[in-house]
């Protein structure tokens, strides 16, 4: 990140006033492709794409040097089979069958990689069917299971993409992550929703074929049913009852894209996407959360809080440690809590910190050996300020014992306000 985006990056939150971009309207009717990488730069992506939230396309020419796409896929532009059991035949991972609804989700088996390929060519040979229903290998952890020693041998992330606190968190605890492989044949489907924590995601089909139907943030309320809930599937018929889905009337048409072999969809915050295979594809994918939409992460726990608070509101005044409870509760169901919450800002910030005190120095080399540029850390560092402020404040986050964190919570926001004024030199 430049001075100037930087610059303009900080206004645009500014100008925002905690609104949430992209919310309220329609989807807009067509999406942008980009076309050319020489063409295409970073801050051309911040001001375009990232800060107003939207989706956009990227050419085949993005990712034209990427192993995966040579050594995965036949010269036909089918999934190579035959290299990928060699690879990865012994691999146990996650597949979700596409034809049973668990909840608004898919039940998932795990199995051997060789025996979900020897499916695949069954379901191939059977015409795009088997007694044995439509299987996807979904959420597959390729790179958390050290399954490759290299992985720019497979792909090499785009530095449009390259800002990712939520893997940069979680490859320090190094426990989990958020990059998947996923495959399938024709007909595979992923049910209507919006992606973990409002994160953003981005997507490359190695080979095959995509779908998507995408509705902007806050659209997805015009199609909940009568319980309130959302649909599993926005194209079934049953959402034109009006007795069941109410609201059903005041719903705009979804942006459909289709996304071609080679080609990166970018997928903005809190966009509700629908999403088919349309013929036998394999993508990469990853969720990450940087300061564009750092706010949204925060803004979606607090309303994954008030859920739990509320379905257990009965047992208040008579369970000890309810709002601890609930934490608990909100950490089984969403995969973090506040306290979690406040860790993750924690090891981003410090990193960011440290490169700004670094550059302060006049230490330009600091930023290089971390990998991270002073302006984009002086823009973190605002953000993290902002969220953290938000945090400290909040009546659940009060409750939650602080008592062992270092630092604490105000001494870390004291920290990046000093760093905020501080980085207004830069």
């Amino acid at each position: 990140m430049d001075r100037e985006t930087r610059t303009f990056a900080e206004r645009h939150y500014r100008d925002l006033g905690g609104r949430v971009p992209g919310c309220g309207g329609p989807a807009p009717s067509s999406v942008t492709f980009i076309q050319s990488p020489d063409a295409f730069s970073y801050a051309d992506f911040v001001k375009g794409f990232l800060l107003p939230n939207l989706p956009c396309v990227f050419s085949s020419a993005f990712t034209e040097s990427w192993g995966s796409r040579r050594r995965w896929v036949t010269s036909a532009g089918k999934p190579d089979f035959d290299y990928l059991l060699q690879k990865y035949g012994d691999v146990v991972v996650p597949v979700a069958n596409c034809g049973v609804r668990e909840y608004n989700s898919n039940p998932k088996e795990h199995m051997p990689f060789r025996d979900y390929i020897s499916y695949w060519k069954e379901y191939i040979q059977g015409g795009c069917s088997s007694p044995r229903g439509c299987l996807y290998l979904k959420d597959w952890h390729l790179c958390r299971d050290s399954l490759v020693d290299d992985w720019e041998d497979i792909f090499t992330l785009p530095v449009y993409f390259s800002s990712d606190w939520l893997n940069e968190f979680w490859d320090v605890l190094n426990v989990d992550d958020y990059r998947f492989v996923y495959a399938g044949p024709r007909g595979t489907w992923s049910p209507f929703h919006a992606d973990i924590f409002r994160s953003f995601s981005w997507s490359v089909n190695i080979c095959g074929r995509k779908k998507w139907l995408f509705f902007p943030p806050g659209q997805e309320e015009a199609l909940r049913d009568c319980h309130g809930n959302l649909p599993y599937d926005v194209t079934a018929p049953e959402l034109l009852d009006t007795r069941l889905y109410p609201r059903i009337q005041h719903s705009s048409l979804p942006l459909e894209v289709i996304q071609e072999a080679g080609e990166m969809i970018f997928v903005p915050s809190g966009w509700h996407h629908q999403v088919y295979n349309l013929d036998d594809t394999i993508s990469i994918n990853h969720n990450w959360v940087n300061g564009c939409n750092l706010a949204n992460m925060w803004r979606f726990l607090q309303q994954e809080l008030r859920a739990v608070q509320q379905e257990v509101r009965e047992w208040k005044d008579s369970m000890p440690d309810w709002h601890h409870h609930c934490q608990v509760i909100m950490k089984a169901c969403t995969g973090i809590n506040f306290e979690e919450f406040y860790h993750f800002l924690k090891v981003i910030a410090e990193k960011r910190l440290l490169v700004l005190r670094q550059g302060l120095k006049g230490d330009t080399g600091a930023s290089t050996g971390l990998g991270l540029g002073l302006q984009q850390a002086a823009f973190d560092v605002g953000r993290l300020a902002d969220v953290l402020a938000s945090v400290v404040a909040h009546l659940d986050f009060q409750r939650v014992d602080t008592s062992a964190f270092s630092p604490q919570p105000e001494e870390l926001l004291q920290q990046l306000e000093d760093s905020v004024a501080a980085a207004e030199a830069l």
